[in-house]
């Protein structure tokens, strides 16, 4: 990997978990850890988060290392984004598995064979804020107080 193409992950990588602090404020990038990756973001319970800032989409690569991330961390949860060129952090394609928003019974089916979903990641945001809410993921959002 070229240093111009270390720096432009690590600024996506940069702005993808300021953007997560505003509902997970334990979010940061972390250290690589080689052969045994366990994604580029932690302090989000139970999850992986995977950021890709590439000229060339290769979205079924990407999935796939994100799966063997989310093995390597013992996560629950895991979310792929992709930045999108010319859109703010909010717009960028936010990735989740299928079988984690509920839309897909993974009984008798292996990881690897999941659907995955597409939103803005924004939306992606709040779902991944409920999903792992202690209150479960139908638990309505409580309104903050000022």
């Amino acid at each position: 990997m070229s240093i111009r193409n270390k720096a432009k992950g690590t600024r996506a990588e940069s702005a993808a978990v300021k953007y997560l602090r505003e509902h997970f404020p334990a979010a940061e990038r972390r250290a690589l850890s080689g052969n045994e990756d366990r994604g580029d973001i932690a302090g989000v319970p139970e999850t992986v988060g995977e950021v890709k800032a590439a000229e060339r989409i290769e979205l079924t690569r990407w999935q796939r290392e994100t799966l063997t991330e989310m093995a390597n961390a013992g996560a629950m949860n895991a979310f792929l984004l992709v930045k999108v060129p010319y859109k703010n952090v909010a717009r960028w394609d936010f990735w989740m598995l299928a079988y984690q928003l509920g839309l897909e019974d993974m009984r008798g089916k292996q990881l690897e064979d999941s659907r995955w979903v597409r939103m803005d990641f924004d939306l992606g945001r709040d779902v991944l804020r409920q999903l792992i809410s202690p209150y479960g993921p139908s638990a309505p959002s409580l309104p903050t107080t000022a």
